[in-house]
C-alpha cells in the first residue's frame, strides 16, 4: 500500500510518444510493435470519468528491444522499473483473447500501434478482479455511465457475452461483483452508482492504509476482504 506514481491522460501520451521515438531509434522501421492497454490505462485513453491511474497494464507484442526502449523512457522521466506493466498476466483477469477484443487507439512514430480493450470487455475484466480498494467496481459504473451518455449503451447481455468470450462458460465472479452488476443494471442510474462506489473504494483504501501502518507486513491478499467486511460493518453500526 505504498505511495505510487500517478499517470494522467496527458503524461500517458507523452510517455508513448517518447517510447515510439526510442523504439524507432533502436529498432528502425522494419519491425513494428503492438501494445494493448487494459485496466486504468485503457480507461484513461478512452473515457473521461477518471483522471489518473496508478499503473499502465498492457499486453506487449514486440521484439525484446522494446523493453530497452521502455527502460530508456523510464530513466528519462524518472518512472519506476516496469512502468509499462505486464505482470497482470499472472492475475485472474488475464485472458489470452484480449488481443482479439481490442480496438485501434493510436500509432506512435509509425512503429508502435496502441490498442485498447473495448468497454464490455473492460467491464468483464473488472468484474473478475473485483477489488474493493482500487477502482475496479467504480470503473464498471463509469464505463456504463459514459456509454449511456454517448448514446451507445452497454447491455447486460453484452457484458455476459464478454465474460464468456474472455473466460469461458465456467467463469466464476466474486460475490461482490455479482451483486454490484445486478444492482447497477437494475437501477440504471450509473452516475449515482459511480459516485457512491468511488466513495466506498476511497474508504476501503484508507482502511487498508491504516491497517498496514498499524500491522506492517501483515496485509495479505486473503485477509483483505475480511478486513474490509469488518470495516463496513463498523461503519454501518456507527451511523
Amino acid at each position: 500500500m505504498s505511495t505510487e506514481l500517478l499517470f494522467t491522460k496527458d503524461n500517458l501520451i507523452t510517455y508513448f510518444k517518447e517510447l515510439g521515438k526510442a523504439f524507432r531509434k533502436l529498432n528502425g522501421t522494419k519491425m513494428s510493435a503492438e501494445i494493448i492497454l487494459i485496466g486504468g490505462a485503457a480507461i484513461l485513453a478512452h473515457y473521461s470519468f477518471r483522471e489518473t491511474t496508478y499503473d499502465i497494464d498492457a499486453v506487449i507484442l514486440a521484439s525484446s528491444v522494446l523493453k530497452q526502449a521502455v527502460n530508456q523512457v523510464g530513466d528519462k522521466f524518472g518512472l519506476p522499473n516496469g512502468w509499462l506493466n505486464t505482470d497482470f498476466r499472472n492475475t485472474s483477469s488475464y485472458s489470452d483473447r484480449l488481443s482479439e477484443v481490442s480496438t485501434y487507439y493510436r500509432t506512435f512514430s509509425n512503429v508502435i500501434t496502441v490498442r485498447i480493450v473495448a468497454g464490455e470487455y473492460l467491464i468483464a475484466m473488472k468484474l473478475v478482479s473485483g477489488r474493493q480498494y482500487k477502482n475496479d467496481l467504480s470503473d464498471i459504473a463509469g464505463v456504463l455511465w459514459e456509454h449511456q451518455k454517448a448514446g451507445t449503451p452497454i447491455t447486460r447481455e453484452s457484458v455476459d457475452k464478454a465474460i464468456i468470450t474472455l473466460y469461458g462458460e465456467e467463469a466464476v465472479l466474486p460475490d461482490i461483483s455479482l451483486k454490484l452488476i445486478d444492482d447497477i443494471f437494475a437501477e440504471s442510474d450509473y452516475e449515482r452508482a459511480y459516485n457512491e462506489i468511488r466513495e466506498n473504494e476511497k474508504h476501503a483504501r484508507d482502511v487498508l492504509l491504516e491497517f498496514d501502518r498499524t500491522y506492517p507486513g501483515e496485509l495479505k491478499g486473503e485477509s483483505i476482504d475480511d478486513i474490509l467486511a469488518r470495516a463496513r460493518q463498523k461503519r454501518q453500526n456507527d451511523k
